[in-house]
């Protein structure tokens, strides 16, 4: 019995240490007091004391001997690890290496600092960034006929390019020096927002040359001859560019492109023996292609006579052709979800080109895969979240206001517990995203290229805008599928697969990027590991590795204990800098990321390389990640905002539903793991009490879901940024007249409903009610006339067009 009760008391003193993290040295005098107190209270033998006190000193002596430990244990782990370390391909290593770590690393780390993320400044706009805003930007969105573009002309208006062109829209990015507008990423996130509220088409044409594209590429590492010739040109919409990356046979597998270049002698230009390259290539999907004048080409570049090196094959390459250059075929259009923005194939025969016209010059060959990762790093965190932030934002306002107005047995149907629920998905929604789009174009003003964070929100947000407008046509039902002047939001529906397939399809970007990227980049030592392997220097390699490794499992024991620690107590102990009603999320959320950390380990370890080829415990993994941070930029935005208390309905539906996603991503990865004993081990430590968090309730739902009903701060708030018709004979303009119409009479209404059920009226039908009441003194002169009024506005507002029989042969012709 005393030597049970000394071994409890040796197992809570090694998880407080364990858990308080100290460092190795305290956990030898520690350990050493309390086998000292055993002997000199507890009555065990000699013999076992002895070997107690044998085993520490070994332990001791082992791991606090840092020559000693290495040779004993981290060289034969390193020679281990280099035999089955994997190789990564040059692809692989390049996109594991581009941009930058930051809050995910956070979130990784089992102990995120949340004082570090609330003291970020909150990224706002300069003044000249909101007058485009204001200006040019809402007169743009005035100018634009979402049904005249898709269904008539199939192309922006030729005044819409001009305007475009001759307002900087394509040189956003553009530093000043060069004519540009040099706007930040949050202003640039801002105005594809607002134009994606209005015309999907349109947005797509404003933000391909501000984000992956050739005024990226070339202002971040282009060669001064080329900056100077081509940003100014760029910047003044003289050039519209396109940039030419997805094959037939290549699309998120890069390393299987079949263009290629090999660097030879030509003739250029009518001078001979021009040392450039021969390029044949053929390329799809490419948007802005059949109207661009400059193409931005990745190619494999070849150089088998070793003229500009010792590499035959070089690697993937990025040029900068003119369109127009002979050789080259462009000009026919794809149909993407008739959503009628420029995109079709372009293709290149024998096209010979100079070797200074590859992005960055000569020494550039080769480091073309690099830089597109740090491009895409950018570039993804902006402009489609910006989209997806943009349509739901759109649905959230209009399909609130439609809500509102739509009534069926005397009732709106925003008040029917069915419709509630959709409602509050979409607002929740909205606000997650927005949250999200905020914080990362934050990230990237403040000099971050967040990785793996672009592709969570890249990914995330479009499924997201995906579930917000299937939502948004549930409610509205016939009216959002019968195409139409009037029908603003089937055209959203319709780009929803766009903006799921590019930049990454998502099915990819969920099962390898986001996890694979995210595993080694953001834990804190993996890619410490990775680099000492294949280090050459075996002295360096010994050292750096074994450092890595014992502190790796320092780290992973720590995670254990606190993992345990904090699912005993309900996260209550965890530590976080902030007071209030948001507190106990802070404290969920430092729970569910010592869960990833200590979750990441075990898979690791457990199954090692093969982990890769599991893409669906990856995937659940990189859930967890994703969710994890889009939680935080909802608590991020709350605080930023000042912490609206009319808001909290709307932060904790996202939280809620974040945590619970979360736990159902670990669930089923427990369940789903290969290994049963270290999945049963996952399980007590992760959640011993069972699960505990639970989808937002039907009441959270009612609270969030009547923020849209009713004009508000907290509407305003959350729908900020998107274009609002000041014309009432729009059909997003006519929804808000209507909504406040339709609310200012519906107290008339109730006075009318009273008396009819009171007896005082004794008639049927609206119009009759309405006449029996004014005649009887129920309602006023004024009051009549507003409801007839409101009820006008209403009926027009949920008005469906309808067409000419012969309207589509006609049309056609």
């Amino acid at each position: 019995m005393v030597f049970l009760v000394w071994s409890v008391v040796g197992c809570l003193i090694v998880w407080a240490l364990a858990i308080i993290r100290v460092p190795g040295p305290v956990w030898t005098v520690a350990i050493a007091a309390a086998l000292a107190a055993w002997t000199a209270f507890g009555n065990a033998t000699v013999g076992t004391l002895s070997l107690a006190w044998m085993i520490l000193l070994l332990a001791a002596s082992l791991l606090n001997r840092t020559f000693l430990r290495r040779k004993l244990i981290g060289d034969p782990c390193l020679r281990l690890f280099r035999k089955i370390m994997p190789r990564l391909s040059e692809t692989e290593r390049e996109a594991l290496e581009a941009g930058t770590v930051w809050w995910d690393a956070e979130l990784f780390s089992g102990r995120p600092n949340w004082k570090k993320l609330l003291a970020t400044p909150a990224p706002t706009l300069t003044a000249e960034e909101q007058a485009f805003l204001d200006g040019p930007v809402n007169e743009l969105c005035g100018m634009l006929d979402d049904w005249r573009i898709n269904a008539e002309l199939h192309d922006l208006p030729p005044e819409v390019w001009r305007f475009i062109k001759e307002n900087g829209f394509f040189g956003m990015i553009i530093p000043k020096k060069y004519g540009g507008l040099a706007f930040s990423a949050l202003a640039h996130s801002s105005v594809v927002m607002k134009v994606a509220s209005r015309s999907i088409a349109a947005a797509v044409t404003v933000m391909v040359p501000n984000s992956l594209g050739p005024g990226e590429l070339l202002l971040q590492y282009g060669t001064e001859e080329q900056k100077n010739y081509y940003l100014p040109r760029l910047a003044r919409g003289e050039e519209i560019p396109c940039f030419a990356l997805t094959s037939p046979d290549a699309g998120s597998d890069a390393a299987s492109m079949t263009d290629n270049g090999v660097v030879c002698l030509g003739e250029f230009q009518g001078k001979k023996d021009v040392l450039g390259i021969r390029l044949n290539w053929e390329k799809r999907y490419i948007t802005l292609g059949p109207v661009a004048t400059v193409l931005g080409l990745a190619f494999k570049l070849y150089d088998p006579d070793h003229l500009i090196g010792e590499r035959v094959e070089v690697g993937i390459t990025v040029a900068l052709i003119p369109t127009n250059f002979p050789g080259i075929s462009i000009g026919r259009r794809h149909v993407p979800s008739n959503i009628s923005f420029q995109n079709g194939p372009n293709s290149g025969h024998d096209v010979f080109i100079p070797l200074d016209w590859i992005i960055g010059g000569a020494e550039r060959a080769g480091q073309g895969w690099r830089m597109l990762m740090e491009c895409l790093a950018a570039g993804r965190s902006i402009s489609l979240p910006a989209l997806a932030t943009g349509a739901g934002k759109l649905a959230s306002r209009a399909t609130g206001a439609y809500a509102r107005i739509r009534k069926q047995f005397h009732l709106p149907i925003g008040r029917f517990e069915g419709i509630e629920e959709v409602l509050a998905r979409i607002a929740g929604y909205t606000y997650l995203m927005d949250a999200a789009r905020v914080m990362t174009a934050g990230a990237v003003d403040r000099g971050e290229k967040p990785s793996v964070i672009s592709a969570i929100v890249k990914y995330h947000l479009t499924e997201i805008m995906r579930r917000v407008v299937n939502d948004a046509m549930d409610v509205q039902g016939g009216s959002a599928i019968c195409m139409g002047p009037r029908n603003f939001l089937a055209q959203v529906y319709e780009a929803v697969p766009i903006s799921i397939t590019v930049e990454g399809a998502n099915i990819l970007t969920r099962s390898l990027i986001i996890y694979g990227q995210g595993a080694i980049r953001c834990h804190p030592f993996i890619l410490k590991e990775i680099q000492a392997t294949t280090d050459p220097d075996l002295a360096r390699a010994s050292r750096n590795f074994d450092r890595a490794l014992f502190d790796h499992i320092g780290f992973s024991l720590r995670n254990a204990a606190r993992s345990l620690f904090l699912g005993l107590t309900g996260s209550r102990f965890a530590s976080v800098p902030v007071h209030g009603p948001v507190r106990r999320y802070y404290q969920h959320l430092t729970r569910m990321s010592v869960c990833l950390a200590l979750a990441s380990d075990v898979a690791m370890l457990v199954l090692g390389a093969s982990l890769k080829r599991r893409e669906r415990l990856s995937a659940r993994l990189g859930d967890v990640l994703s969710r994890l941070y889009l939680a935080s930029a909802v608590l991020k935005r709350f605080e930023d905002q000042g912490q609206p208390l009319v808001d909290l309905p709307l932060l904790r539906w996202g939280c809620d539903t974040a945590l619970h996603m979360v736990q159902q991503s670990f669930s089923e990865l427990i369940r789903n793991f290969p290994n049963r004993p270290a999945a049963w081990l996952l399980r007590l430590l992760m959640f011993p009490t069972g699960k505990s968090y639970r989808v937002p309730s039907d009441t959270l739902g009612h609270q969030v879901s009547s923020l849209l009903l009713e004009p508000s701060s907290t509407r305003d708030r959350l729908t900020a940024g998107i274009y609002i018709p000041a014309d009432s004979h729009e059909s997003f303009g006519r929804l808000e007249v209507a909504l406040e119409k339709v609310i200012a009479a519906e107290k008339v209404e109730e006075k009318l409903r009273a008396a009819a059920r009171s007896g005082r009226i004794q008639t049927s039908g609206d119009e009759a009610l309405l006449r029996e009441g004014l005649r009887k003194g129920v309602i006023q002169e004024d009051e009549a006339k507003l409801l007839h009024e409101a009820e006008l506005l209403r009926r027009e507002a949920i008005k469906v067009d309808d067409f000419p029989s012969d309207y589509w042969t006609t049309a056609r012709t």
